[in-house]
């Protein structure tokens, strides 16, 4: 098994639980712009030390501009052995448009 993708409605439900940690691999200007609030804008130079702080027994909400890029990050967080990650469908453009 690997990350799963989950719907904008579905990510809220596990958000609104607090017990997720929300990673937005947008570039910086957009996450400034918006973002899901307490997502962590995680990039290249930030990614070791995301994985470093992040409880991998623990769900790790991915997103990004619209489902696309968010998909390897996932795909690369459960392969640093993060238990539950999912990539967000639609991304926070979806997100932004519902919530």
């Amino acid at each position: 098994m690997s990350f799963k993708c989950i719907s904008i409605d579905e990510a809220k439900a596990l958000i609104d639980k607090g017990e997720a940690a929300i990673a937005d691999v947008r570039d910086p200007g957009s996450y400034q712009a918006g973002s899901i609030e307490n997502a962590i804008n995680v990039q290249q130079e930030n990614v070791e030390d995301f994985l470093a702080g992040a409880d991998k027994n623990k769900p790790i909400i991915v997103y990004c501009y619209h489902g696309h890029s968010s998909q390897g990050a996932a795909d690369h967080f459960f392969s640093q052995g993060c238990a539950e990650v999912y990539s967000v469908d639609g991304g926070y453009e979806a997100w932004r448009l519902k919530y």
